[in-house]
């Protein structure tokens, strides 16, 4: 098969061809016929992530397939099944020691994990986790990249899942701007959000998203000045907000973070899903006498995948959101290039094995 393959850190992705994956027990082999790139692909790529990989290895963490053959242990799956490919591993012995394949290991325990499933997408052929394939019903193989946006919509789908966001509720999203975020604020919609303030630095972005989704979308330009962003944030949400979906980067100051996740009301719930370097700073004093709730997230249960795809089968939420760019898997070093240079809340990069 035809892979395109990360040989050190700081070198551009190699076009080989490796050997065909045979299933064992517990895992099925899956023709890619689409894989998502994020925007900040290139920087795992050059280290400066600084995402634990070992070399060399297949980048590309989950897609969407035709399962090509199964493990002896499968008992419903099918080859030619559509299948969406999960790429959150965690380990059957201890549930703490996760990966994403072809992406990272997070933790020293998870190394062996890591090893058995560090080649992801970015190939003809990937061998995944029987739990880890989720089948999709039959689709268009031209919808196949669209499909990737399931991977998008997944991750803050598992945060307003662990805040249980009931219909009619006020909620923030913080970092509206960014892909994550801003696939927040369509979820949430779906999910019945009664309102929902769209917070980042970027206005035009903001308004777009706004534009996009209708009135219940709410944007607030965060300015820097703490006090005035929390005035702007009250005065859009007009009413108490129930929960806060924090997907602020690495780069977000404290004095930003702080304009967001303490305008949550009396009893609201925090859900941490973003990569803020910044000491958290909250007073032990407010988060204990005003009872808030506050909890990190990582990813989303196994449970959300089919939960998704039903919701995407419903017309709650509509793939077509997406602005599509697809590239041919010769073209995969041109893909993580654009998908840099075009990251946002509605931008798709798609390989196409």
């Amino acid at each position: 098969m035809k892979a395109a393959v990360l040989n050190a850190f700081g070198q551009a992705l190699a076009i080989e061809t490796r050997p065909d994956p045979t299933p064992g027990p517990g895992s099925v082999v899956v023709d890619v016929a689409a894989a998502g790139v994020t925007g900040y692909a290139d920087r795992v790529f050059d280290g400066s992530r600084n995402y634990r990989l070992e070399l060399p290895a297949v980048p590309g963490p989950g897609g969407i397939g035709r399962v090509r053959a199964v493990g002896p242990d499968a008992t419903r799956l099918q080859p030619g099944d559509w299948v969406f490919c999960e790429p959150t591993i965690r380990a059957r012995d201890e549930v703490a020691d996760t990966i994403l394949q072809g992406w990272t290991y997070r933790t020293d325990a998870a190394l062996p994990l890591h090893l058995l499933y560090r080649d992801g997408s970015y190939a003809e052929q990937m061998m995944v986790p029987t739990e880890n394939v989720t089948r999709i019903g039959d689709i268009d193989p031209a919808d196949a990249g669209r499909w990737c946006g399931l991977s998008r919509l997944l991750v803050p789908y598992g945060g307003l899942w662990a805040g249980d966001l009931k219909p009619g509720e006020t909620l923030l999203v913080s970092g509206a701007t960014g892909g994550f975020g801003g696939a927040g604020v369509a979820v949430a919609l779906a999910m019945g959000a009664g309102r929902i303030v769209a917070t980042g630095r970027n206005a035009e972005t903001l308004a777009n998203l706004a534009a996009r989704l209708g009135p219940r979308v709410r944007p607030v330009a965060m300015t820097g000045d703490e006090a005035a962003d929390r005035q702007a944030i009250a005065d859009a949400a007009a009413s108490p907000i129930d929960m806060v979906l924090d997907f602020l980067p690495r780069e977000a100051s404290r004095t930003q973070l702080h304009a967001n996740l303490m305008a949550v009301r009396h009893g609201g719930r925090i859900m941490l899903m973003g990569g803020v370097r910044a000491e958290l700073g909250l007073d032990y004093n407010w988060l204990m006498h005003r009872e808030i709730t506050l909890r990190g997230v990582w990813m989303y249960p196994p449970e959300a995948v089919p939960r998704m795809v039903a919701m995407i089968r419903a017309s709650l939420i509509d793939l077509g959101q997406f602005d599509l760019a697809e590239f041919p898997l010769d073209d995969a070093n041109a893909a993580v290039a654009y998908a840099a240079a075009n990251a946002g809340p509605r931008q798709l990069t798609v390989l196409r094995p």
